[in-house]
């Protein structure tokens, strides 16, 4: 019998993902433990396996479709075999039918001549997961649809049958949209939005839609902490463990962690009841991808010394690039830094990593001529910028906090205290 490849559950909360890329064909064949498919979460992609040696007899879910967990998005077998369809996911593992609010915030997302439509308020309407997703993408009126699924649920095929024929409207599917830019005289390529990509894209949005974000600037001068850094570093690379190596970037981390313990509403996030305000400090660290960006999580990073938090900095990003990291050691984040030094960026503004109040941005440090007193020093300068939801916080505790910051990396004794 034919073994199916099924969209694994990647964390507590997660009820669908995607499919971004099939990496075999159907007709291939395969060993058990070769990589047949990458899915995503909300968080997170990953690579899934074959559970068998044999033939990848059918995908049965393409590229960019969504699917409840559990779902077998293809079949594995020997070669000629007849796929026998299992059950269709239970309502314990794929609801059939959502409440109104959970109805409005899986399609928060949609453009709003999309997300206004009646019929998407209704919880009454059977539809399929994909089959609502297609048909928000293609503003069909889902409640004139005849759906032949059990139970007269609407399927996929209803909702792509319904935009062929031509039903509720004249609309075009997506690969249709692509047909007719390609054969336009001015078209250049069109790449469509799938997994990390798109996730991110919709994550960045909801931060903007959902916070009234402000960002300010602050130079700092590195000078003495770069000095601490060099006479450490022997001491350090000496060290127990290989491979120990104290960064800026540590000392940042260790810096923002103090000061979010001194000034504990940006380690806070903006509710519908309230502000929740955190005890600990987990804290984010944005690692860049080929084809996206992370966020893992260092957790209760108050009880870390600068060297440990080096550690957990150096094996989070490592295990990132690779791809290894799980959805649990990338969530629950409370506050955030990225850098951008490496780029030679000095200022930006970074955007807020919902659902948190407040991310560091970091730029190049650059020597500059500086006055101490009445005479004239080569200084290194370090530019920060600190975005915040105005929501949580006004400009002069924001400002506070941030001069905290300035006040440990200049004075950097303090933080090994």
């Amino acid at each position: 019998m034919a073994a199916d490849v099924i969209m694994p559950k990647l964390g507590m909360g997660m009820k669908e993902g995607t499919v971004v890329e099939w990496k075999k064909a159907a007709g291939d064949e395969v060993n058990k433990g070769d990589v047949v498919v990458v899915i995503s979460s909300e968080k997170i992609e990953m690579e899934v396996e074959a559970p068998v040696d044999g033939v990848l007899l059918e995908i049965a879910v393409e590229a960019g479709e969504v699917v409840p967990i559990g779902t077998a998005i293809g079949h594995i077998g020997h070669s000629g075999e007849q796929v026998v369809k299992a059950a269709t996911p239970t309502a314990s593992s794929a609801p059939q039918q959502l409440s109104e609010q959970e109805t409005e915030e899986q399609t928060s997302n949609v453009s709003e001549s999309s997300s206004s439509m009646p019929i998407l308020r209704k919880a009454g309407v059977k539809i399929s997961p994909v089959a609502r997703k297609i048909a928000v993408a293609a503003g069909l009126n889902i409640e004139g649809l005849a759906g032949t699924g059990p139970g007269g649920r609407i399927t996929k095929e209803d909702v792509e049958k319904a935009i062929q024929e031509g039903k509720n409207g004249e609309v075009a599917t997506a690969q249709q949209v692509v047909s007719l830019e390609a054969h336009h005289e001015d078209a250049t390529q069109l790449v469509p939005m799938t997994g990390m990509r798109k996730i991110i894209a919709e994550r960045m949005h909801e931060s903007l839609r959902n916070s009234a974000q402000l960002t300010m600037t602050m130079r700092v001068d590195v000078t003495d902490l770069l000095a601490l850094k060099k006479q450490a570093a022997n001491q350090v690379e000496n060290s127990r463990e290989a491979g120990d190596r104290l960064t800026v970037t540590d000392f940042i981390a260790r810096a923002v962690v103090r000061a979010l313990q001194e000034h504990v509403q940006m380690n806070s996030t903006y509710t519908r009841h309230g502000i929740k305000t955190y005890s600990h400090v987990h804290l984010g660290m944005a690692v860049a991808l080929e084809n996206g960006l992370v966020v893992p999580v260092i957790r209760h990073a108050e009880r870390m010394s600068v060297l440990e938090l080096s550690r957990t900095i150096r094996n989070l990003s490592q295990r990132a690039r690779k791809n290894q990291l799980n959805p649990e050691e990338m969530s629950g984040s409370t506050f955030t830094i990225t850098n951008l030094g490496a780029y030679h960026i000095e200022t930006f503004t970074p955007i807020l990593n919902p659902p948190e109040t407040g991310i560091l941005g970091v730029g190049v440090a650059h020597d500059m001529p500086v006055y101490v007193g009445d005479l004239l020093h080569r200084r290194s300068l370090l530019p920060l910028s600190l975005t915040f939801d105005h929501q949580v916080l006004d400009g002069a505790p924001a400002a506070a906090f941030l001069h905290t910051i300035k006040e440990y990396l200049e004075h950097p004794y303090r933080m090994l205290l």
